[in-house]
């Protein structure tokens, strides 16, 4: 009943379609964001059928003979669609690790999904992690607004909002990725940390044209010039500034503050959460205190990410005791 083959190009519109409508995916897993890295990851995407339905999909990629769901995204995960049941996404996870195993092999590695990116609830991996003997690489740190429950900023952003205001900066949407990575972004980087950004100005400026509803560049100004931005990558439930950063004036003129107001208070308010990403470094062992103090002084608050390490071979085990 239960069967698991090997993405391929010829199933990009099954796969597209099933991400499109599942209950725990986000744009991130349709192919034309997934392989736009293709000459740097080795694909090892699976496709999980019950008779010939499409249940479960999982996105991968293969490294040392390891499985990682994904090296080249912010996160991956055992993706289902909204109609599968418990028993069945028992039986798909089964049939994948068995699949991998037959294939040499040994471990999956997975990037879980957190879960205020799901629109159902979707925790089945988790438990199934467990019941496999699943070791728990690595737990983040993330800092989050639930729009349910917003507080509000606290007095040292609203000041920083208003000396925004008062130095006459403005804040807009549109299409200045060049003036935002080549000036702000890419320099700061190189200058405070000795990295690049994980995408290239061309990658980004690629994705927001195949995903113009899910990738924003959201820009301040003072008069005519950029003094800060944000790359903003939409979700169905989410908002993730994806990049920040803004030029060695953002304190004294509060230009970050007024771009932190603008998308979290101003914009995109169908959304449940805004997610700031992690404030943990060192596989979670260490707590940036900086990043966390700021953001929860625009009202975040804590949630986990879990990174888990999975035996194929514990597939055998899985006969859970039903009654």
């Amino acid at each position: 009943m239960y069967t698991v083959v090997k993405y391929t190009k010829d199933r990009k519109a099954e796969w597209d379609q099933f991400c499109h409508t599942a209950k725990n995916a986000t744009f991130l897993f349709q192919r034309d964001f997934m392989d736009y890295h293709s000459d740097r990851f080795t694909d090892h995407s699976l496709m999980m059928y019950k008779d010939e339905e499409l249940i479960a999909v999982l996105p991968a990629n293969i490294k040392d003979e390891t499985v990682y769901s994904h090296q080249g995204l912010t996160y991956g995960g055992f993706v289902l669609n909204e109609k599968c049941k418990l028993f069945d996404a028992l039986e798909a996870y089964k049939a994948m690790l068995q699949f991998l195993f037959s294939e040499g092999i040994a471990s999956l590695y997975f990037r879980v999904i957190p879960t205020f990116y799901n629109l159902l609830p979707s925790d089945e991996l988790e438990y199934f992690l467990f019941r496999s003997g699943a070791t728990l690489e690595k737990r983040d740190v993330l800092m989050v607004i639930d729009y349910a429950y917003k507080l509000r900023f606290q007095k040292n952003r609203r000041e920083g909002i208003n000396k925004a205001i008062r130095n006459g900066l403005t804040v807009t949407i549109d299409n200045n990725y060049d003036t935002f990575w080549n000036e702000i972004l890419i320099p700061n980087l190189k200058q405070k940390h000795g990295i690049a950004p994980v995408h290239s100005l061309d990658e980004i400026k690629l994705l927001a044209s195949r995903f113009p509803d899910n990738i924003k560049q959201v820009s301040v100004y003072k008069e005519d010039k950029m003094v800060a931005g944000t790359t903003v990558f939409l979700t169905k439930t989410t908002v993730h500034p994806q990049y920040v950063s803004g030029n060695p004036d953002k304190n004294f003129f509060g230009s970050l503050d007024l771009a932190y107001n603008f998308i979290i208070n101003e914009c995109w308010q169908d959304k449940r959460y805004f997610d700031f990403n992690i404030s943990s470094e060192e596989n979670g062992e260490v707590l940036n205190s900086g990043l966390i103090f700021w953001k929860e002084t625009c009202g975040a608050r804590t949630w986990k990410a879990d990174n888990y390490l999975v035996d194929t071979a514990s597939y055998k085990q899985l006969n859970l005791k039903i009654k």
